[in-house]
């Protein structure tokens, strides 16, 4: 077993749930890390009619700079937003119906916290790909963790470190394969295989 320091991300990318449900690795989540924009801790991104959609969670501005005092703002409805872009975008792949109501319910309840909300988003995403991964928080702040140091590494602006085999995507015919999209998108288009998935996505390095 290795120890890897995750961050806690919304609706993470495929490539995180790779080494969240790696069975190899014991997870802990950092949640004492000063709050970095323009990160998959408050945005995802799914596939849309135009390509690739990025939805972002806005955050209040009131000082708080530790990720875990993160509040998020409710002063536009982003969460009917996301659910509605969502629906629009995956109603029609093979599994959305299957899954609806269980998604449905990250967006039925306005947490404080981003952490909180992160938290709930992946418990509910466990649930629909039958795992039950544990996992811990960290307690303080470390710049050079114990843990294998996984804080930076899914960076939306690095290269991707991980293979993906192609799987049918909605709108593939247009504008191709997007790699290492939301779980979402995952979940909607290969179902029950998204677990499989998973497991066999290749590290390059």
């Amino acid at each position: 077993m290795r120890n890897i320091l995750l961050p806690v991300f919304y609706l993470p990318p495929i490539s995180w749930f790779s080494e969240f449900l790696n069975p190899e690795n014991e997870v802990t989540f950092e949640q004492f890390e000063s709050f970095p924009k323009q990160t998959f801790r408050n945005r995802t991104n799914i596939y849309g009619a135009n390509g690739k959609l990025s939805l972002i969670i806005p955050i209040a501005h009131n000082g708080n700079r530790l990720f875990k005092d993160t509040e998020m703002s409710y002063r536009e409805e982003w969460q009917k937003i996301h659910w509605k872009s969502i629906k629009t975008v995956y109603q029609g792949s093979p599994y959305f119906e299957y899954y609806e109501d269980k998604l449905e319910k990250i967006f039925d309840v306005k947490e404080k916290f981003l952490l909180d909300f992160n938290l709930k988003s992946i418990e509910i995403v466990q649930n629909i790909l039958k795992t039950e991964k544990a996992y811990s928080l960290n307690k303080e702040y470390f710049k050079n963790p114990e843990e294998v140091n996984f804080r930076e590494k899914f960076s939306p602006k690095k290269p991707l470190e991980y293979e993906f085999e192609e799987y049918y995507q909605i709108f593939s015919d247009k504008f191709g394969f997007l790699e290492n999209l939301s779980i979402i998108d995952l979940i909607c288009n290969k179902g029950p295989e998204s677990l499989t998935y998973i497991k066999n996505i290749k590290c390059k390095y």
